[in-house]
């Protein structure tokens, strides 16, 4: 009797060993989130609406989760002049974010995009651990 409890025992803390280490494992391999941030102004509204809807399928095609923030309201609260507009995207690493603002399907948008709206900078920040 004793004996089959003391190899339970063993079985359950090697179970709890286990789950700590796969925890560990996971946490270390795990990236950090990060968002793309367009400070930009409209050029042409009629422009823009036709190439809003083709931005943010290409976006969703790179698993990016566009905020809908192109249109809001932007209100400046400290520092120089708010810009007229911003359009900000969640990705699940800086590489990806990167990657996608460097691929064929957002450079292929580029000619629609020069037509609706003037970038004044783009950026991608990394979120904290």
């Amino acid at each position: 009797m004793k004996s089959n409890f003391g190899i339970a025992m063993a079985m359950l803390a090697g179970v709890a060993i286990g789950a700590i280490a796969v925890q560990g494992l996971h946490a270390q391999g795990a990236k950090l989130k990060a968002y793309s941030v367009s400070e930009s102004e409209v050029l042409d509204a009629s422009a823009l609406a036709a190439y809003l809807p083709a931005a943010r399928k290409a976006i969703d095609a790179a698993h990016g989760r566009a905020l809908r923030t192109a249109a809001g309201r932007v209100v400046q609260i400290e520092g120089g002049p708010a810009p007229k507009s911003v359009g900000i995207v969640e990705w699940d690493s800086l590489d990806e974010a990167v990657a996608f603002y460097k691929s064929k399907a957002w450079t292929d948008l580029a000619p629609q995009r020069e037509k609706a709206v003037k970038v004044a900078q783009r950026y991608v920040v990394e979120v904290e651990k």
